[in-house]
């Protein structure tokens, strides 16, 4: 690899174990975990975002770990403000010569750090958004095509999602995008799979084991903190789900069967993002999800070396 790296990342689809192995990557390299995470970041949502708190009890020691319960329920967090944090934890953990060892399963999250985003904080355009939410879908559509390819795909799926993006756009049009990019990061990417039953039968698993562990209860209790349900919507498949079943849309294993589902279909999405993310010219190397823990360290502490 040349000159060692900078930063050690640890990605994988849903259930892959990233979260155990990275803090034990950071163990041995005297490091610390930074989580890229899109749900982690919400305080009160832990068994549903899979925060494994356990996963970095090590030795009788904790391992330091970031960006996750830094905001409250009901806010919504975004790939901007990811970037900025990342970078401020990133920066004082080189002051303290302390490795960071990236961790999650949000390719967007990862990527916008991995190819130096430049994304730009935007304004609210009160004037403009009047016009835009005058328009129908097809208009908005046109509109955002016209500006060309977005780091978010999914910046068409609503339409307060796609006058969001054409604010941006046009922003960013306007003021030059002068926020700068910013600088590269030396990373050793570390990809963790699993044969496509084998990755079934851990989400599976996983799943019967949030639901033991309480994870209906977390979500009534997120409805009785003021989350509502429409805000559940946005938190992703888990809390959608639940949420339908709450409401009595769903019957208990309706909701299980169709959540289930779900969330294979959405780890088969986080491995196509991760192979595109290695055509866009980002080298990951993959292990075998089923190697001991150690044999998996010690693999990486090797590459680490070279």
């Amino acid at each position: 690899m040349g000159a060692q790296a900078e930063m050690i990342t640890i990605l994988g689809h849903t259930a892959g174990g990233k979260t155990l192995l990275a803090a034990h990557v950071a163990y041995e390299l005297g490091g610390e975990v930074i989580s890229a995470d899109s749900r982690q970041v919400y305080r009160g949502m832990t068994i549903g975002t899979g925060k494994d708190y356990d996963d970095y009890e090590i030795e009788g020691g904790r391992i330091p770990f970031h960006l996750v319960d830094i905001v409250d329920a009901g806010m919504e967090y975004n790939v901007f403000e990811f970037q900025q944090d990342f970078y401020s934890v990133y920066r004082q953990l080189q002051e303290k010569h302390c490795l960071p060892v990236l961790c999650g399963g949000s390719g967007l999250y990862i990527e916008s750090v991995l190819r130096q985003f430049d994304m730009i904080q935007v304004p609210v355009n009160e004037s403009r958004r009047i016009e835009l939410e005058s328009m129908d879908a097809d208009q908005l559509v046109k509109i955002l095509a016209s500006y060309g390819p977005l780091h978010n795909t999914t910046d068409t799926g609503t339409r307060k999602r796609m006058i969001r993006a054409i604010e941006i756009a046009e922003y960013a049009r306007s003021s030059g995008s002068n926020q700068g990019v910013p600088p590269p990061i030396h990373c050793l990417n570390i990809g963790i799979q699993y044969e496509r039953d084998v990755r079934r039968r851990r989400i599976t698993e996983r799943l019967k084991q949030r639901l033991e562990q309480g994870m209906v209860g977390e979500v009534e209790a997120l409805l009785n903190s003021g989350v509502d349900h429409e805000k559940l919507e946005y938190y992703g498949l888990e809390y959608r789900f639940l949420s339908q079943y709450l409401k009595g849309e769903l019957t208990y294993e309706e909701m299980f069967t169709g959540l289930n589902t779900a969330i294979h279909r959405f780890a088969k999405r986080q491995m196509t993002w991760f192979r595109g993310m290695e055509r866009r010219g980002i080298e990951i190397h993959w292990l075998d999800g089923d190697l001991p823990l150690k044999e998996k360290v010690d693999k990486i502490k090797t590459l680490y070396s070279k």
